[in-house]
């Protein structure tokens, strides 16, 4: 069994889109990966409908079985959360639209699953997609190897195994991904 995820890291300048394939052994196969950019010199409705029509174009051409997005960061300054608030209901909705499950992960989360550490930067990030993805070149701008990341997360996140909210459920977890999980249950216990 395969699960296929679309990972959108989004924004109004720049969202990226990724789709991976992702077997119950974990090995994960980069099926398209891109970005699309609005100019600042539209007006928002017309950003807004640009990331739309194509997310609408992705979803219909891959027919993902869930949606994986990235949380808006509310550390940010208000103009890009906006920005990203906005670019990511678009998202949700078009995937709402045609049933398919969307999960929401931190920038935090999806460094953490990607890296081993929810600190990583950047360039770690892209060179681990690139490694894990078994790419001969890294995905370019950084947004799209988000988004990547973010598909890898999602379906990693939970172990293997076909689970009900559109990810492998509990199943086989690598002695890290036991640690991750166990520590971000431990902190949502906390709260």
């Amino acid at each position: 069994m395969t699960l296929r995820v679309l990972g959108v890291d989004p924004g109004l300048t720049r969202c990226g889109i990724g789709v991976v394939d992702i077997e119950q052994n974990r090995r994960a196969t980069m099926v398209a990966v891109g970005v699309v950019g609005t100019s600042a010199e539209l007006t928002l409705d017309k950003r807004l409908l640009v990331i739309a029509q194509a997310i609408d174009e992705w979803l219909d051409l891959h027919e993902p079985d869930v949606v994986a997005v990235e949380r808006v960061f509310s550390q940010m300054n208000v103009s890009t959360v906006m920005g990203v608030a906005q670019a990511s209901g678009v998202v949700i909705a078009a995937a709402a639209r045609r049933g398919i499950p969307v999960a929401l992960h931190t920038p935090s989360e999806v460094k953490a699953a990607v890296t081993g550490s929810g600190t990583a930067n950047k360039d770690a990030v892209t060179k681990l997609v690139t490694k894990i993805l078994r790419l001969n070149a890294p995905p370019k701008p950084a947004d799209a190897a988000d988004a990547l990341a973010l598909a890898l997360t999602h379906a990693w996140r939970a172990g293997s195994g076909m689970g009900s909210a559109g990810g492998f459920g509990k199943g086989t977890l690598t002695p890290a991904q036991k640690a991750w999980a166990d520590a971000e249950a431990k902190a949502r216990r906390a709260r």
